[in-house]
């Protein structure tokens, strides 16, 4: 591929039995999305659209847990292993992030260990509530720990909030945003940034509120931790960011004003977001005047080259 062309790191996949296991359990939708057509052509004619010469694929919300311990381990391992096969059969095309069945840890961790060992997984994808309990809870500790030790890139993605959602308002539209911020304050009040320092957060959708409201946050959390805001902010700051849904003209300045330089990767959520809206946004990126080459660059395969160098 041209060496312009993308790192999409935020790119889903929905294997056919994972549908049909989401379906004979009454799960029709995502965050109010119902659940998109998907395949490896589909894919790739998107990629082909929109210049992506490589997507590291990953399964949205619900995710593989909604409710059995054994049953989400069974279907960690089958998604993990049929996107094992997508990027076997087109590693030039294709990475992933593997699925983990939390709030089950043991699982989660025996997961990343085959994930990593045996698939040659990419990364982790972790929801930021997995049933109520959010990233940075001290139950997930062990899991920080490994992923830690494996200077694991982790894809942070939003779940539908632990509560009823606003009439009218899908999930998607605004709680998605929320959940993540939920993640990332989480994360850095219990000091997950800088206790596990080799796993590179990637937050989806440049972050949820994280950029616009990281000085806001880092002061509330102040009188609980003691500690320095600036140091509460070179947390947030420690994060990386995807551009899903947010390469606005409006969300840009924010995200590029905030995100320290290589932390901006560009990301699609196709097909949860249908083409038009892919389309609609990477125009807007494109099209985006504050940018330079070098930085434009940076977010389409730079910053994604540093943190999968197999993709370079």
């Amino acid at each position: 591929m041209a060496d312009h062309a993308r790192i999409d790191v935020h790119h889903h996949l929905l294997p056919p039995e994972y549908v049909r296991w989401l379906r004979s359990r009454g799960v029709r939708d995502a965050g109010g999305r119902d659940l998109p057509d998907w395949s490896v052509e589909r894919a790739l004619d998107l990629m082909g659209q929109q210049s992506i010469a490589t997507a590291v694929l990953s399964v949205s919300t619900p995710g593989v847990h909604l409710g059995g311990d054994r049953e989400a381990r069974d279907m960690a391992l089958r998604v993990n292993e049929f996107a094992a096969e997508c990027v076997r059969d087109r590693p030039d095309r294709f990475g992933f992030f593997a699925s983990v069945p939390l709030p089950d840890v043991d699982g989660a961790l025996d997961a990343v260990a085959y994930a990593f060992d045996e698939l040659s997984a990419d990364g982790v994808v972790l929801l930021a509530n997995n049933r109520g309990t959010y990233l940075g809870a001290e139950e997930f500790e062990p899991l920080m720990a490994e992923l830690d030790r494996r200077a694991a890139v982790v894809l942070v993605h939003p779940a539908e909030l632990p509560g009823p959602p606003a009439p009218g308002i899908p999930p998607f539209a605004a709680d998605f945003l929320l959940d993540t911020t939920r993640a990332a304050v989480n994360l850095v009040r219990q000091g997950v940034p800088g206790r596990h320092p080799r796993i590179r957060f990637v937050l989806a959708h440049a972050g949820g509120f994280v950029p616009y409201a990281a000085h806001r946050l880092a002061l509330s959390l102040v009188p609980e931790t003691g500690r320095d805001p600036v140091g509460l902010l070179e947390d947030f700051r420690s994060f990386f960011f995807d551009t899903a849904l947010s390469a606005s003209p409006v969300a840009l300045p924010s995200l590029l004003a905030f995100a320290r330089p290589g932390h901006v990767l560009f990301g699609s959520d196709w097909p949860f977001a249908p083409d038009p809206a892919v389309a609609y946004f990477t125009y807007q990126l494109d099209a985006y005047e504050g940018l330079d080459p070098e930085r434009r660059a940076e977010i389409d395969h730079g910053s994604a080259r540093g943190l999968f160098p197999r993709l370079a």
